[in-house]
């Protein structure tokens, strides 16, 4: 998803980026816009900018150019910003030129998803901040808009994040329904490292210490603490790294901007937040529009 500040051409587009602007814009556009059709002349031509009206972290350039292109591939849209860049109050951070009603009609839809795509890497950038300098890392999670996933993950990464499993087919996380279904702890991981492949590692959730031995006597890649307490995270790291174990700890639950700074320092290698994409504010974007 990342692209270079420039003109960007309609041919350098991803078939998935098309085929996910082709429906966001046909849902907006239904038969017509019928007030821009009605208002505003059919050779006129406008420039826009898109502004930043407060500082964030820039996101989703290329999906948004893709609209421009599915409204109408004559419209040449110039991204002043790159894919991670922090702008202030203000900032340009893309233009656009060409037919009027064609950059009115897209005019909706880029912005939604501009300010969902910022939001979310900005979003992701204060987590990142807040644990500075504690050895964690920040991942998101599965908890994305549906038809989203791709664009929101590299929003995260936009903003100094880390992915986790883009999906269920690359990554074996066995949570709390798993357990129930497969009668505990030690039996899930056990069936799990049977049938994996050697290069897939096999996650568990656990809640507790008693949970957390029978996994590291399962001999499980990773671990997730989940909902525990930064003290019980502490404790857990501890007894982990004080039995010889390296694998992977990660804490996820309860997790949010105020809290994150204390889970960090009590020592886990990352901790995940549905929060980064679940819950991020909109950015603040507008797109000041003149004639030409």
């Amino acid at each position: 998803m990342e692209q270079s500040a420039g003109r960007t051409r309609s041919r350098n587009i991803s078939p998935t980026l098309r085929d996910f602007a082709r429906r966001a814009f046909e849902e907006d556009l239904g038969r017509g816009d019928v007030t821009s059709e009605l208002t505003v002349e059919e050779d006129a031509l406008a420039l826009g900018r898109f502004v930043a009206r407060e500082a964030l972290v820039v996101s989703g350039l290329a999906a948004a150019q893709a609209v421009f292109a599915e409204a109408d591939p004559e419209v040449r849209f110039t991204a002043l910003t790159e894919e991670g860049d922090l702008t202030s109050e203000g900032a340009v951070i893309a233009e656009v030129e060409g037919s009027a009603r064609s950059v009115l009609a897209a005019e909706r839809v880029s912005l939604n998803i501009l300010m969902r795509l910022c939001g979310v890497a900005t979003m992701t950038k204060r987590y990142v901040e807040a644990v500075g300098g504690t050895g964690a890392s920040i991942t998101d999670t599965r908890k994305t808009t549906p038809g989203m996933r791709v664009l929101e993950k590299a929003a995260v990464l936009a903003g100094g994040g880390k992915n986790h499993r883009a999906g269920l087919d690359d990554g074996v996380l066995i949570k709390d329904n798993h357990l129930a279904l497969a009668g505990g702890v030690g039996e899930a991981v056990r069936r799990a490292k049977e049938g994996t492949p050697h290069l897939l590692k096999v996650q568990v959730e656990v809640e507790d210490m008693g949970m957390l031995r029978q996994a590291l006597e399962a001999w499980a890649d990773a671990v997730l603490l989940d909902n525990m307490s930064p003290e019980e995270v502490a404790k857990a790291v501890g007894f982990t790294r004080e039995a010889g174990h390296d694998l992977v700890i990660e804490v996820s639950g309860g997790v949010d901007l105020g809290s994150v700074r204390a889970y960090a320092e009590a020592g886990p290698d990352r901790i995940s937040s549905g929060a980064l994409t679940h819950s991020a504010p909109a950015a603040d974007i507008s797109l000041d529009l003149e004639p030409c």
